[in-house]
C-alpha cells in the first residue's frame, strides 16, 4: 500500500504523459483518497475487531470484520499505479540503468519510514525490557527468534518478514509491505510482457489469475485473511498483477460514456458494501474491487468530486504512515495496559471502555501519521532519491568511461 498515487484534482486531465524512472506521472483520479478510505477501514479491524473483542461489532454488520480485505485492494491499487507511472519506461525493455532507477524509486518510498517505525519498535522493548529490570525483574532483552527477535529484526531490515510473517514480525502490518517490495522486484519484467500482449493474451491472463484467486478461495475455504506463508504469495501477487492489467484496460478503452458518469460507480460501491455488510464470499469482494477500481478512476461526475474532497485526500497522503505507525500505537497500548494498568485481558473491558480506548488510539495514529509523513517520509523520500541517482549516475558514467576506446 505503499505506491506513489498521483494526487487529483476536481479535473483530473486525461493525459498519458512520458513519466521518467521513479517520477509521477499525470494524475489518476480518486486513487488518493480511495487508498487513504482503505488505510482507515484496516485500522479499524485491527482496532474494533481484533484489538478489543468485547466491541463484537458484526452483531450489526460484517464490514468492520471483512477489514482485512482492504489489503487486497491495496494490492490492486499497487499493480494500477505502478503501471501508471512506469508503462514508457518498460514498455519496450529492461535495461539495467531503469531497472536500478525504479528500484531506487521503490526503495526510497518504502525504506525510510519502515526503518523509522522498526526503530521505535526496538526502543520501545528496550525500555520496556530496562524499565522492568530497574523494578527488580530480570534482564529480559531481545530473544534471538521468535517475533520481535534479532532474527526478526533481520528478517525486517532486508524486507523479508512477509515469508513468515507469524515469527518474523515487529511491526505486524509491516507484512504486506515486504510482500509488495517482492513484487516490485519482478514487476519491470512482467509489464514488458502485459504491454505487448494483445487482447486475447491479456485476456487469458487475466482468466489465469482469477482462477489463481479462485483456488486460494476454496483452498481456504474463502478466507482471504492469510498473512502468514506461502498462502501469501497467491494472494498478493495475482492481484497485483490483475491490477496491472486493469491499467492496460484502462488506457485502451474510451473512459467518456457510463464509467464517466455516477450510475455504474454507484451501482458497484452499493454492492461491495452490501456484500460486505452481510459476510458475502471475500472471492466475490475482491472482484468487486476490481470493477469498482476501473469505475471510480474513471469517474468524472459527482462521486468522483466527493471523494476528491481535501480531508480524504488528506488521508490518503499519510496513508503509508498511517498503516505502519498503527500497529505502534496498538503494542505501545498493549504494554501500558499490562504494565502499568495490570489489564492483561482486553475482554474484559467493557464495550464502552473499548470504543473510547479505540477512538483514542485511532486519533493518535492520524497524528503521528500525519507527523511521520510531513518530517520523515517525505524529507527521506526525497534525501535517499537524490542520494541513489546520483550514485547511479556515477556508476553510469564509470560503465561509459571503462568502454572508451584506449589512444595509446
Amino acid at each position: 500500500m505503499e505506491e506513489d498515487i498521483p494526487i487529483s484534482d476536481r479535473n483530473p486531465s486525461h493525459n498519458h504523459p512520458q513519466a521518467a524512472p521513479g517520477q509521477r506521472a499525470s494524475h489518476l483520479p480518486s486513487l488518493t483518497p480511495l487508498r487513504g478510505i482503505a488505510a482507515i477501514w484496516v485500522v479499524l479491524y485491527h482496532y474494533g475487531v481484533l484489538y478489543f473483542p468485547s466491541m463484537q461489532p458484526d452483531k450489526h454488520t460484517a464490514l468492520l470484520n471483512k477489514g482485512y480485505l482492504a489489503v487486497d485492494l491495496f494490492f490492486l491499487l499497487s499493480g494500477f499505479v505502478m503501471a501508471h507511472v512506469y508503462c514508457e519506461v518498460f514498455e519496450r525493455r529492461v535495461d539495467s540503468r531503469s531497472y536500478w532507477s525504479f528500484l531506487s524509486a521503490r526503495i526510497a518510498r518504502l525504506y525510510p519510514l519502515h526503518l523509522a517505525v522498526l526503530g521505535l519498535f526496538v526502543a520501545l522493548a528496550l525500555i520496556v525490557s530496562i524499565t522492568e529490570y530497574a523494578a527488580g525483574g530480570p534482564l529480559a532483552g531481545i530473544p534471538v527468534t521468535g517475533v520481535r527477535s534479532m532474527l526478526a529484526l533481520l528478517a525486517n531490515l532486508f524486507m523479508l518478514q512477509g515469508l513468515h510473517a507469524s515469527t518474523l514480525s515487529w511491526n505486524y502490518a509491516a507484512w504486506s509491505i515486504s510482500l509488495e517490495f517482492m513484487a516490485y522486484l519482478a514487476f519491470p519484467f512482467v509489464l514488458v510482457h502485459v504491454w505487448r500482449a494483445g487482447p486475447r493474451a491479456r485476456g487469458l491472463l487475466a482468466l489465469f489469475l482469477c482462477a489463481v484467486l479462485a483456488g486460494l478461495a476454496w483452498w481456504t475455504g474463502d478466507d482471504f485473511n492469510q498473512w502468514d506463508g506461502p498462502t501469501t504469495l497467491l494472494r498478493c501477487l495475482p492481484e497485483f498483477l490483475l491490477g496491472t492489467l486493469l491499467y492496460r484496460v484502462y488506457v485502451s478503452q474510451p473512459r467518456a460514456g457510463l464509467l464517466s458518469g455516477d450510475a455504474i460507480a454507484a451501482v458497484l460501491l452499493a454492492l461491495v458494501l452490501l456484500t460486505l455488510h452481510l459476510k458475502g464470499p471475500d472471492l466475490l469482494v475482491v472482484v468487486l474491487f476490481a470493477a469498482l477500481l476501473m469505475a471510480v478512476v474513471s469517474n468524472r461526475s459527482r462521486i468522483g468530486a466527493w471523494l476528491n474532497c481535501s480531508p480524504l485526500i488528506w488521508l490518503g497522503e499519510v496513508s503509508y504512515a498511517l498503516y505502519l505507525i498503527h500497529g505502534l500505537v496498538e503494542h505501545t497500548t498493549s504494554e501500558i495496559l499490562a504494565k502499568a494498568l495490570h489489564i492483561q485481558d482486553r475482554h474484559a473491558l467493557s464495550t464502552g471502555s473499548s470504543f473510547g480506548m479505540m477512538m483514542l488510539m485511532v486519533g493518535v495514529s492520524l497524528l503521528l501519521a500525519a507527523a511521520c509523513y510531513r518530517w520523515i517520509e517525505k524529507p527521506a523520500q526525497r534525501y535517499l532519491r537524490g542520494a541513489l541517482a546520483l550514485r547511479s549516475d556515477a556508476a553510469g558514467m564509470a560503465v561509459n568511461q571503462a568502454r572508451k576506446p584506449s589512444r595509446a
